[in-house]
């Protein structure tokens, strides 16, 4: 019944996120060319909290628990799972004091009003998951931008979304990288819970009644063992995950 209902709901919910896209495209660029960075990451963040109450009208909810008073003198990297696309405008929103970039697959940076030209111009790294060179470096890249101008990264080290919330063994190599050429960046993990069941049923219709919860924890320095310290990102941000009761 509730994947019945779900249909009607789901297509009102696409007509609403997709006209948002579609209204915040050029108002980002006008914002960009004729205003600069700043006022584009505002433009940004204000569509990012539309997009999130695009989902409201799906009884979509969501909690953002960040008890850290996180410095924004320095540069952060962002470390969380993934569990759906609607992982983003949160963090986009809630996170906007520290400018956040994603590292993001390189198909994403063409095609989607507002996303694409975001991602291809507002700083974030795109990647070719089939090309680990390029990967690497387009990485790298973000890393020492994040350094210069204090900003964060945002990094999915599971590489895909968990399509049940349970979680995926981390693939370290981008977030090593990231570690590296910004030394001085906190290092921020975050636990989401829920995420994947706005997408229970696929792409179509969408999950309704989702409560979307971001956990924040305490900001760890980036010193020592890389590796160690990559372990240790992975188990706080896994604890927090609840994918057996989903």
């Amino acid at each position: 019944m509730m994947k019945l209902i779900s249909y009607p709901i789901t297509l009102i919910f696409f007509v609403f996120f997709g006209l948002t896209l579609v209204i915040f495209h050029p108002i980002q660029w006008i914002a960009l060319n004729l205003f600069g960075y700043q006022a584009q990451k505002r433009i940004v963040s204000i569509l990012n909290w539309f997009l999130m109450r695009c989902t409201n009208l799906m009884g979509t909810r969501y909690q953002f628990k960040n008890p850290y008073d996180i410095a924004m003198n320095r540069p952060l990297i962002i470390v969380t799972n993934h569990q759906s696309m609607y992982d983003i405008p949160p963090i986009i929103w809630y996170m906007r004091k520290h400018h956040p970039k994603f590292v993001a697959k390189k198909e994403l940076g063409k095609g989607i009003p507002s996303v694409s030209y975001n991602l291809r111009n507002g700083g974030s790294a795109l990647i070719d998951r089939k090309d680990g060179k390029q990967a690497i470096m387009a990485i790298a890249k973000l890393g020492s931008y994040i350094e210069e101008h204090n900003r964060s990264a945002v990094i999915f080290p599971e590489g895909t979304r968990s399509r049940t919330g349970k979680p995926k063994a981390f693939k370290p190599m981008g977030l090593k990288m990231l570690m590296k050429k910004a030394p001085s960046a906190l290092i921020v993990p975050i636990t989401i819970n829920n995420s994947w069941k706005l997408l229970r049923f696929g792409q179509f219709p969408m999950g309704l009644g989702a409560y979307l919860k971001f956990k924040v924890h305490e900001p760890i320095e980036n010193k020592g063992n890389a590796e160690e310290l990559i372990s240790k990102v992975e188990q706080i941000i896994i604890n927090d995950i609840i994918w057996q009761n989903g």
